[in-house]
């Protein structure tokens, strides 16, 4: 059935905002025109009133855990595209941290099976960096996985030997793939559960230093300038961090970094004693928060990812020491990053719209939206926003099976209200 988009505030490849239609046909945008009247139209076209409301192109996530297999207690594959197709998101990547881990084609596809019985949106799996994701060996062979992968990640812990990390990283960069580091020294993190701060301090809790991030970071990077390795940085919290990956963009190397909206929003002072609080990594200083938020605003941060991470409530309702690491961001992500950002004067619309929506597909190397916002000829991936909807984050109305959320009861503008995701799998 054709789609006849009616109303909207189109985010084009001028990348301004204009009012125009939008009629989407076997799964691509064929027309945009000041106005589309739909008796022009096959008797099957379905019209969408899409006045006030902003269409931009679909948002992606380069950093999502879904738990399946393995873990689907926590959450499913089903569970976690409903709340990404709810949060205006078209396509995610999921991390390897599953059982058994995508560590070979065989494991791989007990995932990929599962991805396939569900059309909400277009889910991309990472495989593992090293054999079972413990960081001793490499795996046997990437390239037979390249196909059918985001890229490349050992996500919930650091590569810890720097001579296992190179030769993956040799190897990885062959395939052209991203090789998403998740940056952690073990021998510094003390048993640390939050970030070693004041309140850490104040409150007698075990804190985990920013050297056990930033430490990596240095490492990964040299490395990727010995092998030319696409390096790209998850969940980056630290000033230092940022300013590593600045100055590697500076030498030219290939290293990009995300980092999530609750680093945008939030640090330790924030934190109460309760698992919703708690991540990894943790939230940090206000100095850190300063200059993620100055590397979002000069480019040096690619993307805002949301490392949206469900866990049962029974082990995020425990205090702080004791709960498990992660909280869940998908239905969150866009309205938080546009209320922080946008609204509050920090970068312009266009510069959100290429941090949640371009510069993912571009990292993946994913084929739409080339001229910088719709056109035609693109995929039908779009993301309907209502810009002027505000409203009190509700964890009860989540889609998926996670609560835990920092954002709970905070008033956020910029809701997504629709999602259009017609992809070919």
């Amino acid at each position: 059935m054709d789609i006849l988009i009616k109303g909207g505030e189109i985010f084009g490849a001028d990348r301004q905002l204009s009012k125009r239609d939008i009629l989407i046909s076997n799964d691509r945008v064929v027309r945009i025109a000041d106005v589309i009247e739909p008796d022009e139209l096959a008797e099957d076209v379905a019209v969408i009133d899409a006045e006030g409301l902003t269409v931009i192109p679909g948002l992606t996530d380069l950093h999502v855990h879904f738990r399946e297999p393995g873990f689907e207690y926590k959450e499913t594959i089903a569970g976690g595209a409903s709340a990404a197709r709810a949060g205006g998101f078209t396509t995610v990547c999921t991390m390897p941290n599953l059982n058994p881990a995508p560590d070979t084609l065989e494991h791989l596809h007990q995932q990929l099976d599962a991805i396939d019985l569900q059309d909400d949106v277009q889910i991309l799996p990472y495989a593992t960096i090293t054999r079972n994701r413990i960081g001793e060996e490499t795996l046997a062979d990437y390239d037979e996985m390249k196909d059918y992968v985001a890229g490349y990640s050992d996500d919930g812990s650091g590569v810890q030997s720097a001579d296992v990390m190179r030769a993956a990283m040799k190897r990885i960069a062959a395939t052209g793939k991203i090789l998403a580091a998740h940056c952690e020294v073990n021998e510094l993190l003390r048993g640390g559960y939050i970030h070693d701060g004041d309140y850490a301090r104040f409150n007698n809790h075990r804190g985990i230093c920013s050297e056990s991030e930033w430490r990596e970071i240095e490492r990964d990077i040299e490395l990727a300038e010995q092998t030319g390795v696409r390096l790209h940085i998850c969940h980056i919290s630290t000033a230092e961090g940022v300013d590593l990956v600045r100055n590697a963009k500076r030498r030219g190397l290939p290293v990009t970094c995300e980092t999530a909206p609750h680093y945008l929003w939030f640090t330790d002072a924030d934190l109460e004693n309760t698992g919703r609080w708690k991540m990894n990594p943790p939230l940090r200083s206000d100095y850190d928060r300063s200059a993620l938020l100055q590397g979002i605003k000069d480019g040096t941060i690619d993307a805002i990812a949301t490392d949206h991470a469900p866990h049962a409530e029974n082990e995020k309702n425990k205090d702080l020491q004791h709960s498990a690491m992660g909280v869940v961001g998908l239905e969150t992500a866009f309205p938080a990053s546009y209320t922080r950002l946008v609204m509050q004067g920090r970068i312009p619309f266009a510069r959100l719209v290429d941090l949640m929506s371009l510069n993912p597909r571009k990292l993946l190397g994913l084929e739409g939206f080339e001229s910088g916002g719709i056109a035609e000829g693109d995929p039908a991936m779009l993301t309907l926003v209502n810009l002027n909807e505000t409203r009190r984050v509700n964890p009860d109305s989540f889609h998926g099976k996670g609560r835990a959320t920092p954002f709970e009861g905070v008033l956020l503008s910029g809701w997504p209200v629709m999602t259009i995701c017609n992809f070919k799998k």
